[in-house]
């Protein structure tokens, strides 16, 4: 079984910045799909960021984690970075000058392969709220 949890949330002001972290538990044959999600009452979640396995070909795009490519959102632009601590399993999201409008609830989710043959398994946290004030 494969088990996320988020941290980190809370309110700040714009301007400010945030970490958020995903504490990865459980045993899988590999993390295929890694990423932070954001949903406001009333509409979608939408991605934010997100790792996806590229090979092992030493594979390498912005955010700098070898075989994954990276995604962010248009908005996220330079000031989200999405990095894995394989030390400490997790996955973090650092959040520079906030916004009002990046007030949401942020979802960590997670797609592992539990074999080499298996078909993905998706875990997905409790979220945790963002809130910035003018």
């Amino acid at each position: 079984q494969v088990q996320v949890a988020e941290s980190g949330g809370g309110v700040v002001q714009a301007g400010a910045s945030l970490r958020l972290s995903c504490k990865i538990s459980g045993t899988f044959f590999r993390i295929n799909e890694m990423g932070w999600y954001r949903q406001v009452p009333g509409q979608q979640r939408d991605m934010v960021a997100q790792l996806n396995w590229a090979g092992n070909n030493n594979f390498r795009t912005r955010g700098g984690i070898p075989n994954y490519h990276t995604d962010y959102a248009p908005y996220a632009g330079d000031r989200f970075a999405i990095s894995r601590d394989a030390n400490k399993n997790t996955l973090d999201l650092q959040m520079n000058d906030l916004r009002p409008e990046d007030s949401a609830t942020y979802y960590c989710r997670l797609g592992v392969l539990m074999s080499p043959s298996s078909g993905m398994t998706w875990a997905w946290g409790q979220g945790t709220q963002v809130t910035i004030s003018p």
